[in-house]
């Protein structure tokens, strides 16, 4: 068998063993071709590692195994479909790159490579870079060809145009980094000891290199700097990587300083103005190095705690994690009692805090959150003693003080990255030890200026996005969706930690309600809110309760006009919430139903639900209260049954009930709408539904009104309004001859279905009007006559009906239907028999068909067998 190509070479072989190149290039090959699936990703994470453990070792078959999983991620047949789509690379597969790229930085810079081999690196990297399926830095291939109407587009540079801004592709920076070296003296002595410190006479030029303290300064681009670290670390040299970040942290922290004292000069001018720019282009999280998880690893591995089973893996099947100790900072100048351990929370705090552009395209945006949520996953794993405690109150007073430097500074600029995620970490951390600044810092970060302020017109470092194709919501903010939902945690979490102190609760709320625009995520919440307020086994805090309220309040009047999905189960909420909070509560809603619901949702939902059975005991309120609160209710039902009495009047009715006032008003709004604005069948409900409560007469209006509204056509047999109209019939018989009087021309004029009137003439013949009894009333007890009014005019309008339809079935009749148009006589004849001289007029009918259709053969022959 092949050796192993993993098992490492000793530091003094010269790579006497063998790389087996085809086993390497066919293993990546398949874990591609996978596409990121059984695994696959982590395989070629293993593989990455495994480069750079060889580095570590100073293999040089490190740098080859690298190229050769390079060749392989470039063949990648993907590439080129992806780029003809247009479409970025998938997430998955994006991280692997970047991983290759940042490998790729660590060889270049590995401190003692040969010349040669550096200009052969060079010479792949080009090679690679050029070639036009090689992905891009930022993820995104659409970004970078040119584009005619550039204007439109969200993707220019913070300084220049797109169009003039090289194409940077993932080895971009590999390539920059091959014009690094490590032949500064300055930054050799900074590696090569711990104690190298400023001579007590500095020489001219020389203040630069060294602190007040005379500690060395590496005044390098941050990333860069930390990039340096990373190949120091990765090459096997972890003392020296400590030294060189110490450098850098010094440097930072004197930074910090200045930017300070320069803020409290500008301080008033720029609160002034309420504006800033932002100096930091490019945010040191999510940026491809990662210069602050570099960092903060580096520190940290320094203070691991190596326990005989610290590889171990718990019960449970997760790593433990990992267990820290302080181990000082070693300098040339008096013990600073620093630990790296509190070193690496304070440069973790620097980077998070620092104020930053938000960056362009989905990817690196993308990458900021996932990059925020690596580093906090990581701070989580240390245990805050008194030390790292009073690092970390140092670190949020300089950020709350840090003026435009800071994320959390008084003034941000509105494209700056939200500190959400931060600012909750810190909030937790904190306000064990000091609540006031725990408060403090997260009030602060609830903001998020992208959505509070228009873009000012001479915003310079994004000159395009003025002009944006969707005018909506902020277009360039692909997570946008996520850091509001972050902002939302936030908010949360303070609400829970203020449970019980009325001050701070009021304070997050203004917070919560200045801050935050979605509705559905203010409904959240409040629910939130509601839940914490109202704990199953102890009684409700009120306060809380109230706040809960007032979000549920927020959430109804933002809602009001624009139609939300949800707007059901929040107004169900709300009632609930109040009902909760107590009656004062829901008498104010009553009150102020206009501002917060719809008539409909009003009457349906809210004040049915405050007069439902379930609530009053609930309330246990005393008479006059009861009282109040119907009294309420009945209000908003007028209120309501006058604005919109298609969708009201019902509920109206039915609220009103106990109140003979209250209810005859209902039913007047009812009348007085009727004629202009309610359909029959809204009129047909009300009118059974007064019969129902024992009112026939006004059912009896109600109906005749609803009549006028109808029109049934000769053909319409199944119309849903059929019932209606039986039950309308029904009724004014049972009232006596005079209502069927009156109800019967209305229901010739509206209904010219002989069916339907065929029946409603059988049911009007078959008892005696009047049966309803009506005291005062007298019923004379005999059948109507169809001879007489009003009977006649409903057989006369019933057989002309019978005619009209025969010819309109006739004009285009199949051969199949023949067998029921003969039935459809049959009753016909049944109705014309009804009248005096039916039997003549019913055989005029027949004659005059014939004549007419003599046309059709076979159905006359028909016709005269049955009809002779």
């Amino acid at each position: 068998g092949a050796p192993d190509p993993t098992a490492g070479a000793s530091i003094d072989d010269e790579n006497c063993w063998h790389l087996d190149e085809e086993q390497v290039r066919e293993q990546v090959k398949l874990f591609l071709s996978q596409g990121g699936y059984y695994g696959s990703g982590k395989q070629l994470n293993s593989m990455f590692a495994k480069v750079r453990e060889m580095l570590r070792m100073r293999d040089s078959n490190g740098a080859r195994m690298l190229t050769l999983i390079t060749e392989q991620f470039m063949a990648d047949p993907r590439l080129s479909l992806w780029r003809q789509q247009g479409t970025g690379i998938t997430e998955k597969c994006r991280q692997l790159w970047d991983e290759l790229g940042a490998l790729w930085v660590c060889v270049v810079l590995n401190p003692h490579c040969k010349l040669e081999e550096k200009s052969c690196w060079l010479r792949q990297l080009r090679k690679w870079g050029e070639m036009d399926v090689c992905p891009l830095e930022d993820g995104n291939y659409g970004n970078e060809l040119p584009n005619i109407t550039n204007a439109l587009t969200q993707s220019s540079g913070h300084s220049q145009d797109s169009l003039a801004r090289p194409r940077r592709t993932v080895f971009t920076r590999a390539i920059e980094g091959c014009d690094l070296h490590w032949q500064d003296s300055h930054l050799q002595r900074i590696i090569s000891s711990d104690f190298y410190v400023s001579p007590s006479y500095q020489r001219e030029g020389e203040s630069l290199l060294f602190n007040s303290q005379g500690q060395p300064l590496w005044l390098e681009h941050v990333p860069t700097a930390c990039a340096r670290v990373d190949a120091l670390r990765s090459h096997g040299y972890p003392r020296e990587a400590l030294r060189l970040t110490v450098a850098i942290i010094n440097t930072l922290r004197l930074q910090q300083q200045r930017q300070l004292e320069i803020y409290k000069h500008q301080k008033k001018e720029l609160l002034q103005r309420g504006a800033t720019t932002i100096t930091n282009l490019e945010g040191w999280v999510g940026h491809p190095l990662n210069p602050i998880g570099c960092l903060f690893l580096t520190l940290t591995e320094a203070c691991r705690l190596e326990e005989e089973n610290c590889l171990e893996i718990s019960d449970a099947g997760d790593s433990k994690p990992p267990v820290y100790q302080h181990v000082p900072v070693t300098t040339g100048s008096q013990d600073s009692g620093e630990s790296y351990l509190s070193l690496a929370l304070e440069v973790a705090l620097m980077g998070m805090g620092q104020q930053r552009v938000m960056p362009e395209g989905l990817y690196a945006q993308d990458k900021v959150c996932r990059n925020e949520e690596q580093i906090i996953a990581r701070l989580q794993d240390l245990e805050l003693d008194p030390v790292l405690v009073q690092t970390l109150r140092k670190q949020c007073i300089l950020l709350l003080e840090g003026g435009p430097f800071s994320g959390l500074g008084e003034v941000i600029h509105r494209e700056s990255v939200p500190m959400h995620t931060f600012a909750k970490y810190l909030f937790s951390a904190l306000l064990p030890h000091d609540a006031d600044l725990a408060y403090k810092l997260a009030l602060r970060a609830m903001r998020l200026p992208v959505l509070e302020t228009t873009a000012p017109s001479g915003d310079v470092t994004h000159p395009h996005h003025l002009v944006s194709v969707v005018p909506s919501r902020y277009p360039r903010w692909f997570t946008l969706g996520h850091l509001e939902s972050q902002q939302c945690e936030l908010a949360s979490t303070m609400l829970t930690a203020a449970k019980g102190d009325m001050l701070r609760l009021r304070t997050v709320l203004e917070a919560i309600q200045k801050n935050i625009h979605s509705s559905s995520l203010i409904f959240k919440l409040a629910q939130d809110a509601f839940k914490i307020a109202t704990p199953a086994d102890s009684n409700s805090d009120t306060t809380l309760l109230n706040v809960a309220l007032e979000l549920g309040l927020q959430v109804m009047r933002m809602t009001l006009s624009t139609l939300n999905w949800r707007r059901r189960e929040m107004v169900r909420w709300l009632v609930t919430c109040a009902t909760e909070v107590g009656v004062r509560a829901l008498v104010s809603i009553l009150q102020s139903w206009y501002s917060l619901f719809t008539p409909t949702e009003a009457t349906s939902i809210v004040a049915a639900t405050v007069m439902s059975h379930n609530t009053i005991p609930r309330l246990s309120l005393d008479y006059p209260q009861r009282e109040e609160l119907a009294s309420c209710a009945r209000t908003l039902a007028l209120q309501c049954a006058m604005k919109d009495p298609q969708n009201c009047a019902l509920s109206a009715l039915t609220l009103c009930e106990k109140d003979h006032i209250a209810f005859e008003t209902a039913y007047q709004i009812v009348i007085d709408a009727a004629s202009t604005g309610m359909t029959y069948t809204q009129l047909f409900t009300i009118a059974r539904y007064m019969e129902h409560r024992g009112y026939p007469l006004r059912a009896f209006k109600l109906a005749s009104l609803a009549m006028t509204h109808l029109n049934l056509a000769y053909n319409q047999d199944t119309h849903p309004a059929i019932n209606d109209v039986l039950w309308a019939c029904a009724l004014s018989h049972s009232l006596g001859k005079n209502e069927l009087a009156a109800i019967i021309p209305l229901v010739v004029k509206s209904v010219h279905c002989a069916t339907v009137l065929s029946d409603i003439l059988r049911r009007c013949t078959m008892t005696a009007p009047g049966l309803a009894g009506i005291p005062g009333r007298r019923n004379s007890g005999k059948l109507m006559s169809t001879d007489k009014a009003p009977l006649r005019q409903l057989l006369d309008a019933t057989i002309s009906a019978y005619i009209n339809t025969t010819h309109s079935r006739l004009t285009h009749i199949s051969p199949r239907h023949y067998g029921e148009f003969i039935e459809f006589l049959s009753k016909a004849r049944e109705t014309f028999l009804l009248a005096q001289d039916g039997h003549i007029q019913f055989a005029q009918f027949i004659d005059n068909l014939k004549q007419i259709y003599k046309g059709k053969k076979k159905l006359m022959l028909l016709v005269r067998e049955r009809f002779g």
